[in-house]
């Protein structure tokens, strides 16, 4: 069966529209996009979704002269219609590159800057990044990285941090797990200021490209843990860059590598994921909806300490939240008017923190409490999950600078689902009363 046509580095499918009486193309949105792009039926059979195609290695018609594949290593069809999707669904993208995972991903970016180079890292960053850099990359290549909260940095400090050897500034915006929020048009700005002019990556898993479009900020890469709320399912592990057009060069690069060392996903897992993304948009707004009300709840709980939602009115970067978001997410909250209710606030995305009075044993019991909040490790699925950072997704982070970045033991991690909102309100609340009851 002939795989469907893929068109590599679709930003856009274009439709004619009128105006005058003269056709104009209009580019579709994001919506549209994540059911069609890279998706188009196939011209033998009139499938509309993709075939998985399994084949490890395709024929050729004399030596050298194939389909445009060779082995599924380099090149497969269902990784091909994904990348297309990719680079379509986060705004201002032209190529996408997936990868076996979001580590796999992060190892590859760093392998590319080759040996002795320096990077600055936001301080309060994934833990499995923090390990590769500072345990896997210092060994291995001689990488050197300094962690700076460039949430608060003054320009002094922040350009005082860059060396010549400075070749890439690593941004989580919201940050794991404390959401703090980096403004990437000031770093950006500042780093291409700076004689080194580094590459600026920022890490959007947290808000997808639903909520937030890095590269229209001006980021040279966008990286995904695809694992999260692209796929939304909790049925496949895997990672993705996303690269505007102008840097063919480092994308050769990227794909060379991604070849060389052979983290490539599955042609399953591609599927899968791709199959995911076609509802990323409906998802992302049942998340923002239902995180929102959740937040807003905790706000008022006497069990509740404090809570960090970037959408919520209350919280200190909430101007910079909004200024931040893509312009579908600006779209759908102003249009759906939740920019404009009484209590204030907005979605943004589905992950909450918060810090239950007490320590550890309330929040062991909150967390052994609930009923459709599972605790578990990551996030993004359907379903909501619970987990306690500082003994689970950041406990490879050592504890004293656990403490610096406010990662403590009544520390909270939620992502909400898409389930019905009155029941993951209920279920928050019935949980926190029986953390009470250990007082």
């Amino acid at each position: 069966m002939s795989p469907a046509p893929v068109h590599a580095n679709t930003t856009a499918h274009l439709t004619n529209g009128h105006t005058n009486g003269v056709k104009k193309p209009r580019v579709d949105s994001f919506g549209t996009l994540a059911v069609h792009a890279g998706s188009d039926p196939n011209p033998v059979t009139g499938a509309v979704i993709p075939a998985i195609s399994l084949s490890t290695t395709y024929k050729q018609d004399a030596i050298g002269v194939h389909k445009g594949f060779e082995y599924s290593r380099s090149g497969n069809p269902n990784r091909d219609a994904f990348e297309a999707t990719l680079a379509s669904l986060e705004a201002g993208g032209a190529h996408g590159i997936a990868f076996a995972s979001g580590s796999a991903t992060t190892a590859t970016v760093l392998q590319s800057l080759g040996p002795n180079a320096h990077i600055v890292s936001v301080n309060d960053v994934y833990g499995g990044t923090f390990r590769y850099m500072s345990k896997v990359a210092a060994v291995n290549q001689g990488l050197e990285t300094s962690f700076v909260d460039l949430e608060n940095v003054d320009d002094a400090t922040f350009l005082g941090a860059l060396r010549p050897n400075t070749k890439l500034i690593w941004i989580e915006s919201p940050t794991n797990p404390t959401l703090r929020l980096i403004d990437i048009p000031r770093v950006v700005a500042l780093a291409r200021s700076h004689p080194s002019s580094p590459l600026v990556l920022v890490d959007n898993t947290f808000l997808s490209p639903f909520y937030s479009s890095p590269l229209l900020q001006g980021a040279d890469l966008v990286m995904h843990s695809l694992t999260k709320y692209v796929n939304g399912h909790s049925d496949v592990v895997m990672g993705a860059l996303i690269l505007p057009p102008h840097h063919t060069a480092l994308v050769e690069k990227l794909r060379y590598l991604q070849n060389a060392i052979g983290a490539v996903p599955s042609p399953y897992d591609c599927w899968l994921a791709q199959r995911g993304a076609k509802t990323l948009h409906l998802r992302m707004k049942a998340h923002g909806t239902n995180a929102l009300a959740i937040a807003k709840f905790l706000q008022k709980s006497p069990h509740v300490e404090e809570v960090i939602y970037p959408g919520l009115r209350s919280h200190p970067r909430n101007d910079l939240a909004f200024r931040s978001l893509s312009p579908h997410a600006r779209k759908f909250i102003e249009s759906s008017g939740k920019s404009i209710d009484e209590e204030g606030g907005f979605p943004y995305a589905g992950m909450i923190s918060f810090r239950i009075r007490g320590g550890f044993a309330e929040a062991d019991k909150f967390l052994t409490s609930t009923r459709l909040f599972t605790l578990a490790e990551s996030l993004g699925g359907v379903e909501s999950l619970a987990e306690h950072p500082a003994k689970m997704t950041h406990g490879s982070i050592p504890e004293a600078e656990r403490a610096l970045l406010g990662i403590g033991d009544n520390l909270i991690r939620l992502s909400a689902g898409v389930e019905d909102v009155d029941d993951l309100v209920a279920d928050v609340e019935q949980a926190l009363e029986a953390a009470a009851s250990l007082h």
